[in-house]
């Protein structure tokens, strides 16, 4: 490794040199990326801020706004880049768990079990998703929304074909079969873990629980709802 690339490790206490070639400034930029990453692992998008992120960075505040214009724009980016990881994982898992021989009743079953299932899963992702219309869609540029809504319709194109392959009987109800399966599980994700107060609340009226969504049964029955929805009768 070179001394340039060691001078830009990343960290608590770690202060970046002066990024002088695209390679360097990459190194940075992916930095900035990979912390937000790892904050979210802590933590809801709502409680990351663009001070904690540039504190743990190693940068300036000014100086994570070169790279990216606003901490929306930050985590707009790691969105496309959770949903593109996901989708990648999504094409192992409906390959390995539909039958192509089955029935088409069988295969929007399962289809609907999988992506349920591996939404719920990543929960990062669900939260992202589930933020975008109403915080990381804000606070951005105009520019930087049209970039980031061509990746978002990559991954939903993507997303689409996956559908289609397994089960062609979707037709042109797939792409607003995707869509609405991408909003529920980012608005559903809202609800489950509940926090302490509704935990409590339940504890002490157990049958208040009726209205606790437990998102892995929540996003599968939501799914198969709306897969039937578009299904041609």
């Amino acid at each position: 490794m070179s001394r340039d690339r060691r001078s830009l490790r990343y960290g608590d206490g770690v202060t970046f040199q002066r990024a002088r070639s695209d390679e360097q400034r990459e190194i940075r930029r992916r930095a900035i990326l990979d912390t937000a990453a790892a904050m979210l692992d802590e933590m809801p998008v709502a409680e990351v801020s663009l001070n904690e992120l540039s504190r743990r960075v190693g940068l300036a505040k000014s100086n994570v706004l070169r790279y990216f214009e606003s901490r929306e724009a930050v985590l707009l980016e790691l969105l496309d880049d959770f949903l593109g990881a996901w989708l990648d994982e999504l094409t192992a898992e409906l390959d390995k768990g539909i039958d192509p021989a089955a029935s088409p009743e069988v295969r929007a079953g399962r289809l609907a079990e999988i992506l349920g299932r591996s939404l719920a899963e990543r929960r990062v992702l669900c939260d992202l998703v589930g933020a975008q219309g109403g915080v990381l869609e804000h606070n951005i540029s105009v520019e930087m929304v049209k970039r980031h809504k061509r990746a978002a319709m990559a991954k939903v194109s993507m997303m689409v074909e996956l559908v289609r392959r397994h089960l062609p009987e979707s037709g042109d109800g797939a792409e607003t079969f995707c869509v609405m399966s991408l909003i529920s599980a980012g608005a559903l994700a809202a609800y489950d873990p509940p926090p302490p107060s509704v935990s409590a609340a339940y504890a002490d009226e157990p049958d208040l629980r009726a209205l606790h969504l437990d998102l892995p049964d929540t996003l599968r029955t939501v799914i198969t709802a709306a897969l039937l929805g578009v299904m041609p009768r």
